[in-house]
């Protein structure tokens, strides 16, 4: 509990390779749905790769583009690393793909807390994986970002009903 007995927020994090292309895409999109939803009090979100190529960087100048063309704004976005608590932090640890699924498992240490899964398993029908944009042109930063706006809702909505129900993840 936070102060004044409000629940502490309910912490998303999404994870891809390096955090400069999908997992800052997902973040910004979640925290657009999230204020849209009136939640920010409620909900938190952040981004991480699953290694540190790309540590202290801005994400993919693609990626800025389109979200801006979307009126999502990623520039202030910096990539970092997963860490061990990450996986206690946050209540959702999700995954653009298999291979990070299969990582962030490996990486969870004992005791951890969070729900690791695919960012897809909220957006049922829309594919299992993200896209990754990051060789090809800008069509795939187009798809990713309406992949990671079908996820938001359905995360979003996920949350709403088991998290802020009081039951926990039913999912």
């Amino acid at each position: 509990m936070t102060p004044r007995g409000t629940p502490a927020p309910v912490g998303v994090l999404f994870v891809c390779t390096g955090n400069i292309c999908r997992s800052p895409t997902a973040e910004g999109v979640f925290r657009a749905a999230v204020a849209a939803a009136g939640l920010e009090r409620r909900v938190v979100a952040a981004s991480a790769g699953t290694h540190g190529y790309h540590v202290g960087e801005a994400p993919d100048p693609r990626s800025i583009a389109t979200a801006r063309r979307h009126g999502i704004d990623l520039a202030a976005l910096r990539a970092r690393q997963v860490e061990a608590a990450d996986f206690s932090r946050f209540r959702y640890v999700l995954a653009a793909d298999r291979g990070h699924l299969d990582r962030l498992r490996r990486l969870a240490p004992p005791g951890a807390t969070a729900r690791i899964d695919l960012i897809m398993a909220f957006a049922p029908g829309q594919g299992d994986e993200l896209l990754d944009p990051y060789y090809g042109n800008q069509d795939g930063f187009e798809v990713v970002l309406r992949q990671c706006r079908a996820a938001a809702a359905g995360l979003l909505d996920h949350i709403q009903r088991y998290d802020f129900a009081g039951g926990g993840d039913k999912g």
